[in-house]
């Protein structure tokens, strides 16, 4: 199986690098693909560029076996829409399982997501929640096309997940880190320090390269 791990990694930090490493010992991914955002279109635009956040990312994940920083998304141009990059995985492995990793507000959200129903033929969703999930009564805040969609996805087994390429939707625990790339980026504008909250050659690179200090 393989993870995809999507966002604008603007910065990259420890709740992410910590989450990722998570699921990919507990779901015995083969690989864990991040794969930075170029134009996300439900979010602000990340502040750092697109060279800068994968030289962050490259930083961060270096040494780390299992993890792979993909940069289809930075090469393609217009909005990075996730089934444009789940369509593009399916072409370069087209029988191996691909577990796209969203949170729990990603997943409440999921049926604004573009060609959204396609994303479940491409892929299983392994949605991820941390204290205070409750389960069912959440899902219930779930349009009623998204209920209906989700009824019949859910597994609990991780085989199951194994036996097919996509189609499932899987919680998945994990640590709860309350790091915030806002945060990061806030401290670092003001001149505090934010070390510990990330990889200390990414604040390295932030710091020599002044990203956030002007904005």
């Amino acid at each position: 199986m393989i993870g995809v791990f999507g966002g604008t990694f603007d910065p990259v930090h420890f709740g992410h690098l910590r989450c990722a490493l998570e699921l990919l010992e507990s779901l015995a991914l083969v690989e864990m693909r991040l794969i930075p955002c170029r134009q996300p279109p439900h979010r602000p635009q990340p502040q750092a560029t697109a060279e800068q956040r994968l030289a962050m990312l490259e930083l961060a994940t270096s040494g780390q076996p299992g993890f792979v920083v993909d940069r289809r998304e930075l090469d393609r141009p217009g909005p990075s829409y996730m089934v444009d990059t789940l369509t593009s995985l399916r072409e370069e492995f087209p029988r191996s399982p691909l577990c796209l990793i969203i949170g729990t507000d990603a997943l409440l959200a999921f049926d604004r997501w573009h060609r959204w129903q396609e994303i479940g033929e491409l892929a299983h969703l392994v949605v991820i929640y941390r204290p205070g999930w409750r389960g069912q009564e959440d899902l219930g805040r779930a349009g009623r096309e998204l209920q209906q969609w989700l009824s019949g996805r859910l597994v609990t087994d991780l085989a199951v997940l194994r036996s097919a390429p996509a189609g499932k939707v899987l919680f998945q625990s994990v640590t709860q880190l309350a790091i915030s790339a806002t945060d990061i980026r806030m401290r670092t504008k003001s001149g505090r320090s934010v070390r510990y909250l990330l990889p200390e050659a990414v604040r390295e690179y932030i710091e020599s390269s002044q990203i956030y200090r002007s904005v």
